[in-house]
């Protein structure tokens, strides 16, 4: 058990730190569509390259895993290119808090309504506090297509979750998760590798900055992927997702503080929230 929150305390770090690789490719390579395409190819080869390494070689294959990793990489290629969107318009830490707070209220839905997970005084405590710190971010002035982006984006980010619930607790023949986990990178590689030459648009220089972009977030995303699921298989959803979900709110307005975007009185709120949430989570 407490090794399963060291691994989602290491996740909430490099989810954290993973956006802000996401926004350094942004400001470099611009937000088309192309753009999105070139950065989830780059980034899904990156982590394919550790997963590798992190699975010894070793490679087995079953159906149901195959299937479960071609949902999981069209899910991921919608999340990062609505991702990449929302950054051209939005604070870092305003997209955290949609990104994240997705992450949480799907899986922990589906946790409890289909995987039959207990529901108690500290999980309802914890999801009110969450809640709330999404709904002080809200003003009117902020900029209407930013946030589709953003709920998108959140509605994609827990997708992900529920595909992961999905794969650990079915009872078809699978793979292990690292394994599971390469096909995934593997598969969204593939995907958007095809569609590249579809589409139009200016191509993208390969500068310094933006290969440490591509190869930073896709180390992070896939390491920390492959840490949950590994989490999943002691840990319910509907507390290993609230957990994951204020940690990274928390890192990303601290990352926030180090670059142009500061975050405001309202994040610094939700942040406040999103710490209250998780303290009721391990503590009722």
């Amino acid at each position: 058990m407490v090794g399963s929150y060291i691994m989602l305390c290491a996740s909430v770090l490099m989810f954290g730190l993973q956006f802000r690789f996401n926004q350094i490719y942004e400001k470099n390579a611009g937000n088309s569509l192309r753009a999105a395409f070139v950065f989830i190819t780059g980034y899904s080869s990156a982590g394919l390259i550790i997963l590798l390494f992190i699975n010894g070689l070793h490679f087995d294959f079953t159906a149901f895993t195959f299937i479960m990793s071609i949902l999981t990489a069209l899910d991921f290629i919608a999340c990062s290119y609505f991702s990449i969107k929302a950054f051209s318009v939005v604070n870092i830490s305003l997209f955290s808090v949609f990104s994240m707070l997705g992450g949480m209220l799907l899986p922990f839905v589906s946790g409890i309504v289909f995987f039959h997970e207990a529901l108690n005084t500290a999980k309802i405590v914890c999801i009110l506090f969450l809640v709330a710190a999404i709904c002080v971010t809200f003003e009117r002035k902020k900029n209407n297509a930013g946030m589709r982006y953003c709920f998108a984006v959140f509605f994609f980010n827990g997708m992900s979750g529920v595909l992961s619930k999905i794969f650990q607790a079915s009872e078809y023949p699978k793979t292990n998760e690292s394994v599971y986990s390469f096909l995934c990178a593997a598969m969204t590689a593939l995907i958007a590798a095809s569609f590249l030459p579809f589409i139009r648009g200016e191509k993208i220089r390969f500068t310094k900055k933006i290969v440490v972009a591509v190869a930073g977030y896709g180390i992070l995303n896939r390491v920390a992927n492959y840490l949950l699921l590994l989490s999943l298989a002691v840990l319910p959803a509907s507390v290993q997702y609230p957990f994951i979900t204020g940690g990274v709110i928390i890192v990303s307005v601290v990352i926030g503080f180090f670059t142009h975007q500061k975050p405001t009185k309202r994040e610094m709120l939700s942040v406040a929230l999103s710490a209250a949430g998780i303290t009721a989570l391990m503590l009722l």
